[in-house]
Order: C-alpha cells, then structure tokens, then sequence
C-alpha cells in the first residue's frame, strides 16, 4: 500500500503548493455564499448576541473544516499517486495503490500506475535473468571478450579474456589497450587472423570486432579465438587422410610386386628350370614395372594436387573461354547453348583444366547412354554461373565425389573433381554436382564471381 503522507508537503497555509493553495480557494469559496446566507440570518434576526456569536463561530468553523477537508480528499492522493511514482523511479516495484478502480477516474489513474509497476517488475526481472544469463555465457565460453571504451579502456572482461592476459579481472578494467598489449587487434581489419603473443597466449588467433553504444558514448567489443588448436586438430587430420591414401595405394602395389618377387625366386630356385621360364621371368618384372610407374603417376598426381599454384587473375571471356574447352573433346560433339556477354577476373589456364574436367566425365557419363552434353551459362547476384550438363545415368552416391583419388572409372585417377573444385575455391567460387530434375544425367555447376 503506498503512504497515504506525501513526502516533502508542508502543511501550513502560508507554506502550502501553489496547487493546494488553489483547491483550498476553491473550496471557501464553495462554501462561502453558505456561510454569508447564514451570518446575514443571524445578524438580522431575533437572537440574542450570545447565540449570534455561537451559532456564527459554528458556521465559520465548519465552513473551514469542510474546506479544509475538501482539500485533504483532493491533495492526499495525488501525493499517494506521487510517492508511487517516486518508487517506481527509484526501482521499488513492490509498491501497489489502494482504491484501484475502473469506474472511478482517481482508481482508474491507481490502477494504471499498478499496472505500469508490475509492467516494470516483469521487465526488470526479465532484464535480470538475461544480464545472469549473458554473464554466465560469457564465463563459459572458451572466447576472449573484451569491451573498450572511446579511449580505449577495458570495460568489461570475461574469464576467458583474463586467462589470455594472465591477471585477474579486477586488475585489468579501466587499463588501455595499449597497456593491455591488445592494440593491434583493436586496431586493422576485421575478421583476420593475426598472431598473438600475450602473457597468458601465444599463437595465432582470429579477431573480429564490433561497435555498440553504452549512455551515448560508442564502445568497441573486441573478440579473440584461439585457432591453433583448430588448426592442429585440422593438420592432424589431414595427415591422417595423407597416411591412410598413401599406405593403400603403397601397399596395393607392393602386394602384387612382392607376390612375383615371390613366383620369380621359385623359378629362379628350380632345378633344372623350366624351358619357359625366361618367359615367365620377362612377364613377371613387365608386371613389376608396370605396377611401380603406376605408384609414379599416383605420386606424381598426389604432388599435382598439393602444389596448385596461386591464380594469375587476368581478364577472361566467358563465351570463348567454354567454347574453347568444348572444341578440345573430340569423342563426342558438346553442345555450347550460349549465355550473356561475361568478362571475368582469373587464371585463364587454370579455368582451363577446371572445365576440361568436367566436361570429360561428361562426356564419359554419356557415351555409356549415347546422350549429349550441353554447356550454358547465366549471370545471377553478381556470380557467373556455368552449367555442365550430361544424359548419363546420373550420380548414384554424392558422397565420395571430392574424395581424392577416389574413381569409379577403370582407368581413372580420381583428382579431376578434387582439383577443379580446388581451382574454383581459389578464385571464390565453388562446384556442385547433382543429378538433374528434368531428365536423366547430371548437372554441374560452376559458380564463380563476376
């Protein structure tokens, strides 16, 4: 229930508000034509003058209390609805008005400042639990996090960040960047990687940054992750992958080869030998030298597919850059649709070797259908989009379409997807392969920036 005494209000006529002063006027004077009426009576009557005086020191008197009263029921709650008010500004929400009603106006005024007081509870409440809940995300993350001001003092920190300037939070606010030895990545482009050397870190690290306002004044957030981890469970990963491809090409030609080495020996060992065993010996080390060229061009292709030299960007015209390819394959006519006047910035040799690729398991997919290939390309959201299509049989499993060296050809060598979708990546682009939805074959779609 709110005070029903206004705090601050001097009761005294001389001292009253200048609004207390008016309801007062106003309200002698409501009583005043009453209280004349009633002295006139008096004075002109047939009384005597000790009931004149009674009877007028009466009336006054109760024309002042009910004034006085009057102005008491008009004051006493808008000073309740004042120190309600006055509460809530102070953040007391608990604080509730009696007399709340809607058919009245001063309950309808009540009632809409109760209601504003649990509208500012809830608010606050939810603010709380939000702040608790973004204090405890901030604790948890393995993320530094670090808030500047617009002279580059630190705001705010959370446990990750201190750990990575090896001091407690306490110590580090209010320091600069500068002394904080986190200039550079307040400052440059963002997001990069940089490296770090910082009390409590080393190694490399993402930045990225952004701008809020707090009170008015704009303040940066500035976020470090630690990518060395990432970046040694990736390298381990990869040389997993390099292990595993090496050890099954190696041993698939080391088994055949130690096998004969085997079969050679015996024949070497027998006595008398065979009348054909030139013969077979001969055989035998064709078979040997056949197997270790083909663990040469494995290497040699594996080599290929490490070392893809940067793009030479130089201007390359869509419309003879395809029809070029297309003429290169002469096992089967290709089909150039056409598209829009293009130019684009790349490495017109490795455009090359990404779309011979493509259009020869193309043209592998449809010779086994007797089907075509078509090529057309198109413009959209500021990337060329070029599309290789087949009448092949479609792809039957996604999956293991990147995987190097991984083929489903007799003689093929399973980089060519590898290799285009790598020299697509280096100029910003990207491959996709999907069977199309009109008719039997496959798409692929080459997106890269105009």
């Amino acid at each position: 229930m709110a005070s029903e005494q206004g705090t601050g209000h001097r009761t005294s006529l001389s001292g009253v508000p200048s609004y207390e002063r008016k309801v007062f006027r106003l309200a002698l004077a409501g009583g005043l034509p009453a209280v004349v009426v009633c002295i006139a009576l008096l004075i002109h009557g047939h009384y005597t003058g000790k009931v004149q005086w009674t009877l007028g020191v009466l009336v006054i008197a109760t024309w002042l209390i009910v004034a006085a009263m009057l102005r008491e029921r008009v004051v006493r709650p808008l000073q309740t609805l004042s120190n309600l008010l006055g509460a809530l500004r102070e953040g007391d929400y608990s604080i509730r008005a009696r007399g709340a009603d809607r058919d009245d106006a001063l309950g309808l005024a009540f009632l809409e400042a109760n209601v504003l007081g649990e509208t500012l509870r809830s608010q606050r409440l939810g603010a709380m639990e939000a702040s608790t809940l973004l204090r405890t995300v901030m604790s948890e993350i393995d993320v530094a996090v670090y808030a500047f001001d617009d002279r580059e003092q630190l705001r705010l920190v959370n446990r990750a960040g201190a750990r990575v300037l090896d001091q407690p939070e306490e110590r580090l606010l209010g320091r600069t960047a500068e002394q904080l030895g986190l200039l550079e990545p307040l400052r440059g482009e963002t997001p990069r990687a940089i490296d770090i050397t910082l009390p409590g870190a080393r190694g490399r690290w993402e930045v990225r940054r952004t701008i809020f306002r707090q009170d008015g004044r704009p303040h940066t957030l500035l976020v470090l992750a630690d990518l060395s981890k990432t970046l040694r469970e990736e390298e381990l990963k990869a040389w997993q992958r390099l292990v595993r491809v090496l050890s099954h090409e190696i041993n698939n030609s080391l088994a055949p080869i130690k096998s004969l080495a085997g079969s050679l020996q015996a024949i070497l060992d027998r006595q008398p030998r065979p009348v054909d065993a030139d013969d077979d010996l001969q055989r035998g080390l064709n078979v040997i030298a056949g197997r270790a060229d083909g663990l040469v061009r494995f290497m040699s292709s594996y080599a290929r597919l490490a070392r893809l030299p940067t793009p030479q960007r130089s201007s390359v015209d869509v419309a003879a850059w395809v029809r070029r390819v297309a003429a290169l394959e002469t096992r089967l006519p290709v089909r150039v649709e056409g598209g829009p006047a293009i130019a684009i910035r790349a490495d017109g040799d490795q455009l090359d070797q990404l779309l011979i690729n493509l259009v020869r398991n193309a043209v592998d997919a449809s010779l086994e259908t007797h089907g075509g290939v078509k090529l057309e390309w198109s413009r959209r959201n500021g990337m060329l989009e070029l599309r290789v299509e087949d009448e092949g049989r479609g792809i039957e499993s996604g999956a293991n379409l990147f995987v190097p060296f991984f083929t489903t050809k007799p003689e093929g060598s399973g980089i060519g997807l590898v290799l285009s979708r790598q020299i697509a990546e280096a100029h910003g682009g990207s491959i996709t392969l999907e069977n199309r939805r009109d008719a039997p074959g496959c798409v692929a779609l080459v997106r890269l920036p105009v």
